[in-house]
């Protein structure tokens, strides 16, 4: 730990991060629906099931997220435009709310089913941090770090992680267990994070072993 002269103390590595009492894993959007879009998808589930079973082993709280559609009654305009931009529609009236609460496009894929201790927060936002009470729960539980995975990088995962740094946590990116559609795009999302520093960056091996050695 790095401690500073106010006796603040600052996790220098990895390893100290990974206290399973003060770290989180968030398991972003590994919906049924988004994952048989995505090219490569099953590497991605692969990858993160051994990120949550390493999770689950070490005691480490669990939480997940669902994108939800709202019914066509209750898109306003922000979510009409977005549905227009991922449908490739030219007008409000032909999209399709594609997550509806309850059918089966929306759930979790069966590889990495939620426990009946585990969260899911569902949003209607990209961030995780807005439209759920994620920050709230993590606070409350004493929690100051959250590691991600999931479903994608360049749409979610990037602005949860700036935005977990705007709530006071300390973001544990697991590169190779975030999942894209645009290369260019993600690519995009990983320098702009190296660049501001904030986040941790790892991959799953270090991740497993971070926890190996914090257990």
């Amino acid at each position: 730990m790095i401690r500073s002269i106010e006796g603040i103390e600052i996790p220098a590595r990895l390893v100290e991060w990974c206290d399973p009492s003060r770290m989180a894993l968030v398991v972003y959007d590994m919906q049924v629906g988004i994952c048989r879009q995505v090219a490569g998808a099953a590497d991605i589930v692969e990858r993160t099931g051994i990120v949550l079973e390493a999770a689950r082993s070490a005691g480490m709280r669990v939480a997940f997220t669902r994108h939800l559609s709202l019914p066509r009654k209750w898109m306003g305009a922000t979510q009409l435009r977005t549905a227009m931009a991922w449908q490739r529609r030219d007008g409000p009236d032909a999209v399709e709310p594609w997550f509806l609460r309850d059918p089966q496009a929306t759930g979790i894929v069966p590889e990495l089913a939620p426990r009946a201790d585990e969260a899911v927060f569902d949003k209607l936002t990209m961030s995780a941090f807005d439209s759920t009470a994620l920050g709230f729960a993590l606070g409350d539980c004493g929690v100051r770090a959250v590691a991600l995975a999931g479903f994608a990088m360049e749409i979610g995962i990037e602005p949860t992680v700036r935005q977990a740094t705007d709530n006071g946590f300390t973001a544990v990116v697991i590169e190779d267990a975030c999942g894209f559609g645009n290369r260019e795009a993600r690519d995009r999302s990983m320098a702009t994070l190296r660049f501001l520093g904030e986040a941790v960056i790892t991959d799953v091996a270090g991740f497993c072993g971070a926890l190996a050695a914090a257990a």
